[in-house]
């Protein structure tokens, strides 16, 4: 995969979480993975069609999934994850594969979305579009999401 395609996705986290009101964000670790992921929490799967093919998973736990849901809803309180929670992190991940698509067509790649799919649990299995991906942990005022980009 080609470095300067990971450059739109971080900087569409900097950007889309400061604009829901987070003030602190960091790059975490960095690291490749195979095709296959395991996860628990919420997991949002997000298609990249046209010039280049791919995958983006955001995965994080489900307390901190409440958090963010939280803090888009004006910090109302998300005790759990309602249909209310669900909406907002779907269209989170979005605003987040939107803004990134927008960044990789700058680079002169024709691109879209598809809209995002959802899983909640535990031994969430995945298998993605591409046999190395890159994860990317980010982490917005201490709660860390992690960005699995599997382009091909």
């Amino acid at each position: 995969m080609d470095a300067k395609l990971i450059n739109p996705f971080i900087a569409s986290f900097n950007h889309v979480m400061q604009q829901m009101g987070f003030s602190t964000i960091k790059t975490g670790t960095l690291s490749v993975k195979g095709r296959e992921l395991e996860a628990e929490g919420l997991v949002l799967v997000v298609g990249l069609v046209g010039d280049l093919k791919g995958n983006i998973v955001y995965i994080m736990d489900e307390a901190i999934a409440r958090q963010i849901a939280s803090k888009m809803m004006m910090g109302m309180p998300v005790p759990e994850m309602d249909t209310m929670a669900r909406s907002s992190l779907s269209e989170l991940s979005n605003m987040l594969s939107a803004h990134a698509a927008t960044g990789i067509t700058a680079l002169g790649y024709n691109v879209d979305i598809s809209p995002p799919n959802m899983m909640q649990g535990s031994g969430i299995h995945i298998i993605m579009s591409a046999d190395k991906v890159l994860c990317i942990e980010m982490v917005a005022d201490g709660l860390p999401i992690q960005l699995n980009i599997a382009i091909g």
